[in-house]
């Protein structure tokens, strides 16, 4: 049963056990790597570290809002050596002390200066305890001297562990055990060799080994739990060390520890929740956003100096420093100990140093052995992008090669050398612009111009600017083409008479943006609204000298501050609604729709909310919007800058 004072014993052990225990606060990609940071500064294997996740890590969204596990790490406790009470006390606590179970009880007789001495050992567990008979053939074994038989029964029944003089002996010093020592091994241990004693001798005690050990200058490393075994139960003619020296240990050299996957060659394959696996899904690239923190150093170690047994010092050698690895576009953090990313972007280690990369170049086709790509930064492939991948870049798209029914989308521009064949399913999204030979079977959105040398055929291709085809076969064949400002291409449509939709002079996105500003200002004027109601209200009480309670002279004020706000904002609000009103009025009037060649048949021509079909052939002429309906002109080339710009500098990291 677990008394109160055994209690209290225990918590005051553990007490002092954890004000002793060394923290260390650690972060890692995920919890494994956090935790063999924790097994490199604590110096411990992980399955003897105990720790507690501060800060659950997250693997973000294509990169972004990425975060690292934060842990404090620190030695798990040793169970083992926690006892409370007495020895056949266990306690409750999960756990069963680090014991032998069921061993017999014993008797241990020595001889002495002072006389005979006997120690009976309790029995552990279900072990049978020593009986008395037992005892007294044990000291017979030793002397022959008459002992007090009541009192070895007493020392029996208590079997305390005690030693208890039972009799007197023949003592003669000249025979007692003599004990030898060795120092050895450059003095890191020292070793003893115990004769036997003689008629009359006594048995070594531990005091009298600790005196040899001082007279060889033995003072470190002493076994004392040895010494005292070898009091109870001597070890005759054996060498035996009892003490050892302490060794130097080197301190480890500072490292750091990456963030990051250092071996580009690495794949991660995910499974989905319903076990199956996208082998597209490859995970070689390995994104991260400015700021973030790629590596962490941790600091070379102090030495601890050896000692001999003789207490002579032995040096230790410190750790050496290391520089931090900063490669292109990374940083110290403000505290020296961390590197930090510059830009977004791909980071690696380039010739032992933490970079990262603007650029990510795929040498060859995107396929199965490269999977999809989600890059915070501009991709760069040499070769095609093959069926069914996808490519998705924070900056621009360059693909050497051609675009089969693939998904390309990038906050950027997109460059196709050759063309985009989307065989209905494909599509090509661009934040800027887009260049491609032809397009063909494909959808193709672009917040600027789309520029096309061959043509556009059964495509729908919608642009915030300008759809511009320029060229020898510069056609536009079949599909629905849709651009705010302007369309300028050779031939529009065929003659086979394929129906054809081409539309200028509206803009989806800033008429969407123009609803939700005007949602938001309706919402404000109802505000200030009531705003203005309440503040009446407090302002004829004023005028009227009518008591006002502090509370509404608290509200007035507050309603007051909202109201300068809420003018602020239908202020900013109303400069923006102009400002797209003034841009979607001017595309009425400048929308327009060129042809250098022949329009046939089949063409539909709108501008704005003027329609045209094309039942006769045309050539070279213009279309704008004149009183409501679609007019006529002598075919005006557009003026527009249809170069590719060029985009920013930076190292290029290649694809294996």
């Amino acid at each position: 049963m677990v008394t109160m004072e055994q209690l209290q014993a225990f918590m005051r052990k553990s007490a002092e056990e954890d004000s002793s225990r060394r923290y260390v606060n650690v972060s890692g990609v995920t919890l494994e790597d956090a935790l063999r940071e924790a097994a490199v500064e604590l110096s411990l294997p992980v399955k003897k570290i105990q720790y507690d996740v501060l800060e659950q890590g997250s693997s973000g969204i294509l990169g972004y809002g990425k975060k690292p596990f934060l842990v404090v790490a620190y030695p798990a406790r040793d169970e083992s050596s926690v006892t409370v009470g007495d020895d056949d006390f266990d306690m409750d606590f999960g756990f069963e002390a680090d014991r032998p179970r069921d061993v017999d009880g014993s008797a241990v007789v020595r001889l002495s200066p002072t006389g005979v001495l006997v120690k009976v050992l309790p029995p552990v567990g279900n072990g049978a305890p020593v009986t008395e008979r037992e005892t007294m053939i044990a000291i017979a074994n030793r002397t022959s001297s008459k002992v007090d038989t009541a009192l070895v029964s007493k020392v029996v029944k208590n079997a305390d562990g005690e030693w208890v003089r039972i009799a007197d002996y023949d003592y003669d010093p000249s025979q007692d055990s003599f004990v030898s020592c060795d120092v050895v091994e450059g003095e890191m241990k020292a070793v003893i060799t115990m004769s036997p004693p003689g008629p009359g001798g006594s048995d070594p005690s531990a005091e009298g080994i600790r005196a040899a050990l001082e007279t060889n200058g033995v003072i470190h490393g002493i076994m004392e739990e040895l010494l005292e075994e070898l009091e109870a139960k001597p070890r005759y003619r054996e060498r035996i060390i009892v003490a050892e020296g302490t060794r130097p240990e080197n301190g480890d050299d500072a490292k750091m520890v990456y963030n990051f996957r250092t071996d580009s060659r690495d794949v991660h394959l995910q499974e989905s929740a319903d076990g199956r696996v996208d082998f597209k899904e490859l995970n070689r690239i390995e994104n991260v956003v400015e700021g973030q923190v790629l590596a962490r150093r941790v600091d070379a170690q102090e030495g601890k100096p050896g000692q001999t047994v003789t207490g002579r010092m032995i040096p230790a050698k410190d750790g050496r420093d290391i520089d931090p690895p900063l490669g292109d576009h990374t940083r110290l953090s403000d505290d020296g100990r961390s590197i930090v990313a510059e830009i977004n972007g791909l980071v690696k280690l380039v010739n032992g140093k933490v970079t990262v990369e603007p650029i990510y170049l795929v040498n060859g086709d995107v396929n199965v052995k490269e999977g999809n790509i989600r890059f915070l930064g501009t991709v760069i492939i040499k070769g095609n992008v093959d069926d069914g991948f996808s490519v998705s870049a924070a900056g621009d798209i360059e693909v050497m090669g051609s675009v089969a029914r693939s998904q390309l989308e990038a906050e950027g521009d997109v460059i196709v050398h050759q063309g985009i064949a989307g065989k209905s399913d494909g599509g090509v999204k661009a934040g800027g612009s887009i260049w491609a030979k032809f397009i063909e079977n494909a959808h193709v959105e672009a917040g600027e111009m789309v520029v096309v040398s061959d043509g556009i055929i059964n495509s729908t291709v919608f642009s915030d600017k300008r759809i511009i085809c320029r060229g020898k076969r510069a056609s536009i064949v079949g599909g629905h083409i849709r651009a705010a400002e302007e369309v300028d291409a050779k031939t529009l449509g065929s003659v086979a008479g394929m129906e054809t939709l081409v539309e200028v002079g509206y803009d989806p996105r800033s008429r969407e943006r123009l609803l939700e500003l005007e949602e938001n200002e309706a919402q404000l004027l109802k505000e200030l609204e009531e705003i203005n109601l309440n503040m009446a209200t407090i302002d004829t009480m004023r005028k009227n000298k009518r008591q006002i309670s502090p509370e509404k002279l608290k509200q007035y004020t507050v309603i007051k501050a909202r109201r300068e706000k809420i003018t602020l904002a239908r202020n900013k609000l109303s400069k923006e609604i102009k400002a797209i009103q003034a841009y979607l009025d001017e595309l009425k009037t400048n929308g327009r729709i060129s042809a250098s060649g022949t329009v046939f048949p089949g063409v539909k021509i709108a501008i704005k909310d003027a329609q045209l079909p094309i039942r006769r052939e045309s050539r070279a002429v213009t279309y704008i919007a004149e009183g409501g309906m679609v007019k006529v002109t002598r075919y005006e080339e557009s003026r527009a800058d249809i170069s590719v710009r060029k985009r920013g500098g930076g190292d290029v990291d290649s694809a294996d």
